[in-house]
């Protein structure tokens, strides 16, 4: 005679991959069912509305094998709803990967569309403002803990339904919440990448880091990009990505 316990697995396999296990006898057929529907339900209906310019590309076939295969064969390491999205990035980007016939954007798209959420009900605090120094050369911004600089091969914010089809064509995003909790995104330039990726990994003053830029990039003139840098991290502060000065 089977325990409960082994009743349990072979009901639980049955629910993450009823195509490929058997039901588990002695249970009614109508009732399995309403299980095996409910969980996928439920969990697809998420997922769909995390992702939903993916879902809008993908045909009904593919996003359902999608689906499908992260309920059969990943084994999630929460057992918290919200963080269902986190384990769907983790199976696509570090177990299934691309596969023959995925749109070769398919991992970086799912990325994009779940750094929205990951922001958005994010537990970091943004440090107090305070003000803006009057002397920036030697002060030391310091960037949000919930602000992101993305780099993709692919337009990822320009996919849609509409217009599935793109080429390469490297994209580069800052994304962040504000202190009103919205999440915004827009396009980064190379300055600003740079600039945020060296706050963000090194202790020196504004005006150090500028010198190390100009080297790199071989500018002409280090008081023109001061200005144009003065410029921009101005807007970084009022944006919230710069969330206060030290």
């Amino acid at each position: 005679m089977k325990t409960f316990q082994q009743t349990q697995l072979e009901f639980t396999r049955y629910l993450r991959s009823p195509e490929n296990s058997p039901a588990p006898a002695g249970v009614e057929t109508r009732r399995l069912h309403i299980y095996r529907d409910l969980i996928y339900n439920n969990i697809e209906n998420f997922i769909a509305n995390v992702f939903p310019v993916t879902r809008s590309i993908l045909n009904d076939e593919s996003w359902h094998g999608l689906v499908r295969g992260f309920i059969a064969e990943h084994y999630c390491q929460t057992p918290y709803f919200l963080q269902i999205s986190d384990e769907f990035v983790h199976y696509l980007l570090q177990e299934r990967g691309l596969r023959e016939g995925d749109p070769a954007y398919l991992l970086e798209l799912v990325h994009y569309e779940w750094i929205e959420l990951a922001l958005d009900v994010s537990t970091e605090i943004i440090p107090d403002a305070g003000t803006l120094p009057d002397d920036l050369d030697n002060s030391r911004p310091q960037v949000s803990p919930l602000a992101v600089c993305l780099a993709y091969q692919y337009p990822v914010q320009k996919l849609s339904a509409t217009h599935p089809d793109w080429s390469v064509e490297p994209s580069y995003l800052l994304v962040y919440r504000n202190r009103g909790d919205e999440v915004c995104f827009k396009t980064a330039t190379q300055l600003t990448m740079r600039l945020l990726f060296l706050l963000q990994t090194t202790d020196r003053t504004f005006n150090e880091h500028l010198q190390l830029i100009a080297v790199e990039l071989n500018h002409p003139s280090i008081d023109e990009l001061k200005k144009q840098a003065g410029l921009l991290l101005r807007d970084l502060y009022n944006d919230s990505v710069i969330s206060h000065f030290e």
